[in-house]
């Protein structure tokens, strides 16, 4: 009788146990399917309807008809022979270089800066967020009337100081307009790779700088055996965060210049939204965007692999 009951409590035992993580397995599917759901809808469906676009003629008409020949690589093939898609692609490359160089050197610098503590350190790191804050096409059209060669604040003042005559064609010079929309970027970038650099900063321990100190090290000796390779794994992910955001940059572009003057500042992005939007060559605009999508991954993949030998060695 006894054996019969133990056989019994150890059933229910083993059927509440089995009960038990049914009820786990449940709760964490009951996280994971939304969020899945969520991604395939709004990450995924998008994806392949661009992917499959590219390889359609999609135009306004496929909107009334519902007809989308397929054309195969002709749209690629259009794309990346043009004669502008070479400049596109430089102009691409310099923005993006420019950006991340300028807002992570000046981003690494106040990082580091608002590590002292000195009255009203925390109010200056909060305003300092103001740009990152501010949607990009109101900081698009602030910049736009800051830098308008006739009435701009920017070219008023510099008359004012009898720096310039004339003024300065910030975005109708083609010379100066790319690297005025850089200039602006950097400005809209610096808050983000500020706070993500300041964080990682935070949590290297102040007993190796004391170590350093007692060894000898100075300021720069210290960053440069202490700081940098111990941040080394945050500065992979601003970067890596930095190129694929800057490279789909739109909004102040098409703000500020619009991609001229004499597409001075047309890049793959702005390209792209000109063909889609403008020229209604969707299936040409879808495959413009993903080049830019190609690229980016590229660039994330490799980086990520070199920056993962570096930290093997």
């Amino acid at each position: 009788m006894n054996a019969a009951q133990d056989d019994d409590a150890v059933a229910a035992r083993d059927r509440g146990a089995a009960r038990a993580r049914f009820r786990e397995q449940l709760a964490q599917w009951m996280f994971i399917v939304p969020a899945a759901a969520y991604l395939l809808l709004f990450f995924g469906y998008p994806i392949v309807k661009n992917i499959v676009m590219s390889f359609q003629q999609y135009t306004t008409t496929t909107f009334y008809t519902g007809v989308a020949p397929f054309v195969g690589l002709q749209n690629y093939t259009r794309v990346l022979s043009s004669d502008l898609f070479s400049k596109v692609l430089v102009t691409t490359v310099l923005f993006t270089a420019g950006s991340i160089f300028g807002q992570f050197v000046l981003g690494l610098a106040f990082a580091l800066f608002f590590q002292n503590r000195f009255p009203l350190g925390r109010v200056l790191r909060s305003l300092l967020l103001l740009p990152w804050l501010l949607p990009l096409v109101v900081s698009g059209t602030t910049w736009r009337w800051m830098l308008d060669p006739d009435t701009g604040v920017v070219n008023n003042a510099l008359r004012d100081l009898h720096l310039s005559s004339s003024g300065i064609p910030w975005i109708t010079g083609t010379s100066q307009a790319l690297v005025s929309v850089i200039l602006i970027n950097i400005w809209v970038g610096i808050p983000f790779n500020t706070t993500i650099l300041y964080g990682g900063l935070q949590d290297i321990p102040t007993h190796l700088y004391e170590s350093a100190r007692l060894d000898g090290a100075g300021p720069v000796a210290s960053f440069r055996h202490v700081t940098w390779p111990l941040l080394r794994p945050v500065v992979s992910v601003v970067l890596v965060l930095g190129v694929v955001y800057t490279v789909k940059v739109l909004d102040i572009i098409l703000v500020v210049t619009g991609g001229g003057p004499a597409n001075a500042t047309e890049t793959i992005a702005t390209q792209s939204y000109e063909l889609s939007f403008q020229q209604f060559e969707f299936g040409r605009g879808a495959a413009m965007s993903n080049v830019l999508i190609v690229i980016s991954l590229a660039f994330a993949l490799v980086y990520l692999r070199a920056n993962r030998r570096a930290r093997n060695v």
